[in-house]
């Protein structure tokens, strides 16, 4: 990174997510607080597979007694399917949720026991020792198609049974009213946010807009890109993005506002 660029305030931030709807947000606070202009457009939006796709992938959901959400996303495109094709999933269907939310969201569409309801702590990874509780079980992955995770691989050396399903696409959003817009920093939260910049504008020059990503696969797709990594997020005393986007006004020599 060079010196002109750390030196430069940041007065503009573009956030590649959907606003938050608490206005409280700790980006409402570093608004305030830094006398920032925050601004969030989805770089990327979802669409869901048809009957007809799901279909030529050869599966059958009642062939599995456990399904693994990991997310609310893909909570809602695999009930979508299962209406579409009128298929009821049998009440001893176990159910394996990333967190606590998605699992409170799965109660939208089925009311469902306890005992067949299993919760891991916050990744898809800690729900490794939930999985392997009921190893026998042929479990069901609803995913998109980019699907990045390593729960599927780590089950598969443990000789459990589970196929991903592709239920939902990513795609990129079009940004074209941003053309001649521009940001004294970007913020990504995935490798498809990094794909939808390119997309949207191919010849996309970086020069002072220093960029933050979150996550190792964003940080890998943005370097692969010829991007340059300003703020990369999680570290160990910066655990959130909002966190790490501060510690970097910090280095700008640029004063509170309040």
């Amino acid at each position: 990174m060079s010196e002109q660029v750390v030196n430069k305030p940041v007065n503009t931030i573009l956030i590649s997510q959907p606003a938050p709807s608490d206005p409280s947000s700790p980006y409402s606070r570093i608004s305030e607080r830094w006398g920032v202009k925050i601004d969030f457009r989805k770089f990327i939006q979802v669409e869901g597979v048809s009957v007809n796709e799901f279909r030529k992938q050869g599966i059958n959901p009642l062939d599995f007694t456990g399904v693994i959400f990991s997310s609310k996303v893909g909570v809602d495109h695999f009930f979508r399917l299962m209406e579409e094709m009128r298929i009821e999933m049998p009440p001893e269907t176990r159910y394996f949720c990333v967190g606590e939310a998605t699992a409170k969201y799965l109660h939208k569409y089925i009311v469902i026991r306890k005992r067949k309801l299993h919760i891991g702590e916050k990744t898809l990874m800690d729900l490794m020792p939930l999985v392997q509780k009921y190893k026998k079980e042929k479990f069901l992955f609803p995913c998109s198609d980019v699907t990045r995770n390593e729960l599927t691989g780590e089950m598969e050396n443990a000789n459990i049974s589970v196929v991903e399903s592709v239920m939902y696409r990513t795609v990129a959003s079009d940004l074209s009213d941003l053309k001649d817009i521009f940001y004294d920093m970007i913020c990504f939260y995935s490798p498809s946010g990094i794909e939808s910049l390119f997309k949207n504008f191919p010849d996309f020059k970086q020069n002072n807009t220093r960029i933050a990503v979150f996550g190792k696969t964003t940080a890998d797709e943005a370097s692969k890109a010829g991007l340059r990594l300003d703020v990369v997020a999680p570290q160990p005393n910066q655990p959130s993005m909002t966190s790490a986007i501060e510690a970097y006004l910090k280095t700008t020599g640029q004063d509170m506002v309040s």
